[in-house]
């Protein structure tokens, strides 16, 4: 796979828009290359996923007020909204805003982690709504999916956004651009174009992941696949966008990012290399910040050897920069040692997490995060004994190139009152491909079932499956089907209202 060299260039000196990141990333959407078995598998696998965690958040705040937002906007022939009767149709990309949104607000769906962070899986809403409107075909959505994917995990494994304090979205648009470009089958330069819109209108702060942390941390992907779907409108009418967006004097890199000596590498597929990044990603078994998925299997593990919580002492872990300042006592953020804090901000607090997963032996995607259980008493405390601490090995495996051999876990050393110490460690979650137990299409079917159970009927959870396993061979009927209706429970805001200005 070619690595591309990504810096800035003075105006004086103008960069062909042929040595462009964003040529290079639309010329690898505009490859017709076939996707390998193995990739359509996991592409159907994320799909099940999406639409677990999506039916699962039907009713929250935000995912009812994303769906009221985009209910406002019907259009025949248009694209459909998960919870709703498929008969009805909506714009697709206020239908990417709601799915979007629903997809995003448990936490709990797909990620890849390198030099940034990403849920991939948020490529899926926007794609999806547009190959509905437009009837492309399961083959279509199923290419413009694997590029979607591509595009962004390349972009997370050679460019760093957080260390900026730019939100992770800022490699979504560009991807979900990218990904849209191939299910249409769209020219290189219209794709360099809308790959240079979606970035220029997707860069925003990481305060939306820090203090208290609010429903927009649900809106945010929805937001940048909404705006991914209007630059490729835009650029399909002609239109073009600022340019170089990433190399470009006074763009991205020069001014958000490492400045005027910024030197990035990003790898790319060559021409005719097949697209298989979304290998290298994987799902969440637990509902709550990607690196703390192997510190909740490392807690289950620990907890055994611990009889009583009022002999625990304190609670140190080491693990990897990223997690000792985003979610750690490293972020110092006392938001995140409030039991009083929103969900969204609980599952960004390594220290909470740990001290639930220690008591409770599980981890539940409601449960877990309900007000009564993070404000006991005896969980307070424990929570406020941990604290974390980066350790330079944890984060050289946390970077390690290999991704057989990346980790992202952590050592867990816990100090009873007696002097006894309980010292355990993990690297990878037990779901994750090198982990215990590597997710299969059983887990993701049964994830599926578990989180729609009592939300649909078993007659529509059926058909689901049997429909999406069948992606590739899907015309466009089939893939405008491919919904989950909700019948077992009323959705909320599913009728227009007049609480907004839609």
């Amino acid at each position: 796979m070619p690595n591309h060299t990504v810096k800035v260039y003075p105006s004086e000196k103008p960069l062909a828009k042929e040595d462009q990141l964003a040529w290079k990333i639309a010329e690898v959407a505009a490859d017709p290359v076939a996707v390998s078995d193995a990739v359509t598998d996991m592409v159907i696998n994320r799909i099940i996923d999406n639409a677990s965690v999506a039916i699962a958040s039907v009713n929250r705040h935000p995912v009812a007020s994303a769906r009221a937002q985009a209910i406002a906007h019907p259009r025949s022939g248009g694209a459909a909204i998960f919870g709703m009767p498929n008969e009805q149709r909506f714009h697709a990309e206020w239908a990417a805003w709601a799915n979007g949104t629903a997809v995003r607000e448990l936490d709990f769906h797909d990620t890849f982690l390198a030099a940034d962070y990403s849920h991939p899986g948020d490529n899926i809403p926007p794609i999806f709504a547009v190959a509905q409107q437009l009837n492309k075909s399961g083959a279509d959505l199923l290419r413009g999916l694997v590029t979607g994917y591509e595009i962004q995990i390349d972009l997370v494994k050679g460019i760093c956004l957080h260390e900026h304090k730019i939100d992770h979205i800022a490699h979504l648009g560009p991807s979900a651009a990218a990904g849209i470009g191939t299910l249409l089958g769209l020219d290189t330069d219209t794709i360099y174009q809308s790959v240079q819109q979606a970035l220029h209108t997707t860069v925003s702060t990481r305060q939306s992941r820090k203090g208290a942390i609010s429903s927009w941390k649900a809106f945010a992907p929805s937001h940048a696949g909404k705006l991914a779907i209007e630059a490729v409108d835009r650029c399909m009418r002609g239109e073009g966008a600022p340019s170089p967006i990433y190399e470009g004097e006074d763009s991205v890199i020069a001014w958000i990012l490492d400045g005027p000596d910024a030197n990035y590498t990003v790898p790319l597929p060559g021409p005719g290399e097949a697209k298989a990044a979304i290998l290298e990603s994987y799902t969440k078994e637990h509902s709550a910040e990607y690196q703390s998925q192997a510190l909740i299997d490392l807690a289950f593990r620990v907890r055994e050897g611990i009889s009583d919580w009022n002999d625990v002492e304190s609670i140190k872990l080491y693990t990897s920069h990223h997690t000792h300042y985003v979610i750690g006592t490293g972020a110092k953020d006392p938001q995140k040692m409030d039991p009083t804090a929103s969900r969204e901000t609980l599952d960004h607090s390594i220290m909470y997490i740990l001290a639930v997963a220690l008591q409770d032996g599980e981890w539940h995607h409601v449960r877990s995060y309900a007000p009564e259980r993070a404000q006991r008493e005896d969980t307070v405390k424990l929570w406020h004994s941990i604290s974390t601490e980066e350790d330079p090995d944890w984060t050289k495996r946390y970077h390690e190139p290999d991704p057989d051999k990346r980790a992202f876990g952590g050592r867990l050393e816990v100090t009873l009152k007696s002097g006894e110490k309980i010292i355990d460690e993990l690297a990878v979650a037990n779901a994750h491909p090198a982990g215990a137990r590597p997710f299969a299409r059983d887990n993701y079917i049964n994830k599926f079932k578990t989180l729609t159970d009592g939300k649909i009927s078993e007659s529509e959870r059926d058909r689901f499956l049997e429909l999406v396993q069948n992606l590739p061979d899907l015309d466009a009927a089939g893939v405008n089907e491919i919904n989950v209706q909700v019948d077992a429970i009323e959705v909320e805001n599913n009728t227009p209202d007049t609480k907004g200005i839609f």
